[in-house]
C-alpha cells in the first residue's frame, strides 16, 4: 500500500483517538503536504520534534490497527460487497445463467463472510 494512502487510512480510522495537537500536525503533513520545516516554523518547535511527533503518531495508529484491525475488516467487507455487486451484474446481464443454481449458495457464503466481520 502506498505510504500516503496508508497514512490517510490510518488517520481516517484512528485520528479521533489522537490528541488535538497530534491531529493538527498530522493533518498538516499528510493532507496539507507541508514540510517538516514549515510546520516547525509555525509551531515554534524544531524540525526534529515535528519528525518525532509524526513518527510516534504513525506508530501509535499502526498499533491501534494491529490490535483492532478496523482497516483490514473494512477491506474484507468491501471485497465481499464487490463480489455481491458482481453477482448482481452477472445476473442482470445473463438473465438466467447456466449456473444459476450456484447463485444462492454464493450469496449465502458472502453473507456469512460479511456477518463474521460484523460481530
Amino acid at each position: 500500500m502506498e505510504k500516503i494512502v496508508r497514512e490517510g487510512l490510518l488517520y481516517d480510522f484512528y485520528g479521533q483517538l489522537l490528541t488535538r495537537h497530534q491531529r493538527e500536525v498530522y493533518e498538516q503533513v499528510v493532507y496539507d503536504d507541508l514540510s517538516l520545516t514549515e510546520i516547525a516554523e509555525q509551531t515554534g518547535v524544531s524540525k526534529q520534534a515535528v519528525h518525532d511527533l509524526i513518527r510516534r503518531t504513525t506508530a501509535q495508529m499502526s498499533g491501534y490497527e494491529e490490535k483492532l484491525g478496523l482497516i483490514a475488516r473494512f477491506y474484507r467487507i468491501r471485497t465481499a460487497a464487490d463480489e455481491l455487486a458482481k453477482i448482481a451484474d452477472d445476473l442482470e446481464q445473463a438473465g438466467s445463467p447456466a449456473d444459476s443454481e450456484d447463485v444462492p449458495l454464493k450469496l449465502r457464503k458472502l453473507a456469512e463472510r460479511i456477518k463474521e466481520d460484523t460481530i
